[in-house]
């Protein structure tokens, strides 16, 4: 028996963003991370309007831009969220994954 729900070859881009919208809402989605790559802490909200007042996570900062020690969030599996996704912080700067069909 596998784990495996669904399978598919589409993903998003990958490029180093700073826009306040990680993700646009969308209901093919079926798994997102995104990963901070700055050196100050990146607020996320699962909704419109992140602030560093107004978050679900705080993804860490790593020491050195893009040295891969910043935080993490993974939805990849059981429920995902499917809406806009935004954040926050000083000078932000993350990658984010979508995956949908």
């Amino acid at each position: 028996m596998s784990d495996i729900v669904k399978q598919t070859t589409d993903t998003s881009t990958p490029s180093i963003v700073s826009a306040a919208t990680a993700l646009a809402a969308n209901t093919a989605r079926i798994g997102f991370a995104i990963q901070n790559c700055g050196t100050n802490p990146l607020f996320v909200l699962l909704g419109d309007g992140a602030s560093t007042t107004v978050f679900h996570f705080v993804l860490k900062a790593g020491t050195g831009n893009d040295d891969g020690l910043g935080g993490s969030l993974l939805m990849m599996e059981g429920i995902v969220y499917t809406g806009i996704v935004t954040i926050d912080g000083t000078t932000p700067r993350y990658v984010v994954l979508e995956i949908a069909p």
